[in-house]
């Protein structure tokens, strides 16, 4: 699915955003920042856009390997390293399944997912990879969806279920994958239920912050 929408994901993801997708990422980032990481892997990376992100906030010297198992997303990522020529010198691209993660025990100082654990086939085993790859002390930050304040829920359950599809399918040419995104909106646990599957999971430190009336979390968890 994400493949058949790869080429025209950033622009749907702008438009159906209003240009907020961006202010989230810039949370995530400034969070992975303070705690100054040397090596960090972003889970889920789809066409690039966190990995680009973090390269432009943190030291050169910072490795950061961004991540999927979706061949054609990756390709988008490629292609925009590739029109920035040495900009992105310290990010790197690989091929990588979330719930097996190809990389030894403890080799990270942190990893960042923004809006792909709710597309894990199994959210307990990918978060019990992502524990494996930190090293002791490590950060975990899963930037996601999330329940709306009550107030708002009924305005964004309409745009959900009857405005996102109809729009990304004029933009993608793909409605049904846009169906399936916001029936994964929609059954994605709240804030405090997904701290408690990432302490279940064996994190510690774990908090949440929500924003844009709750619809979005950010989520920070130690290893």
């Amino acid at each position: 699915m994400f493949g058949r929408i790869a080429r025209r994901y950033d622009l749907a993801n702008r438009m159906l955003s209003g240009g907020i997708d961006t202010w989230w990422r810039r949370r995530l980032v400034a969070a992975v920042h303070f705690h100054s990481p040397k090596q960090v892997l972003d889970l889920a990376t789809g066409s690039g856009d966190v990995a680009f992100a973090l390269s432009r906030k943190l030291e050169r010297s910072v490795e950061i390997t961004g991540m999927d198992f979706c061949a054609p997303m990756l390709d988008q990522a490629e292609a925009k390293k590739l029109r920035e020529g040495e900009r992105y010198a310290n990010v790197r691209f690989q091929l990588g399944d979330g719930l097996a993660l190809p990389m030894p025990d403890a080799s990270v100082d942190a990893i960042t997912i923004s809006f792909g654990l709710r597309n894990l086939a199994d959210r307990a085993r990918g978060l019990g990879e992502m524990r494996r790859v930190l090293r002791p002390g490590g950060q975990l930050f899963v930037l996601e969806f999330s329940q709306p304040q009550a107030w708002f829920r009924p305005l964004y359950y309409f745009y959900l279920r009857r405005i996102l599809p109809l729009v990304a399918g004029m933009l993608t040419g793909d409605r049904a994958a846009y169906v399936y995104l916001n029936t994964t909106i929609g059954n994605f646990p709240g804030r405090e239920a997904l701290a408690a599957e990432i302490r279940a999971a064996g994190f510690t430190h774990v908090k949440a912050f929500g924003m844009t009336c709750g619809i979005v979390a950010l989520h920070e968890a130690a290893r």
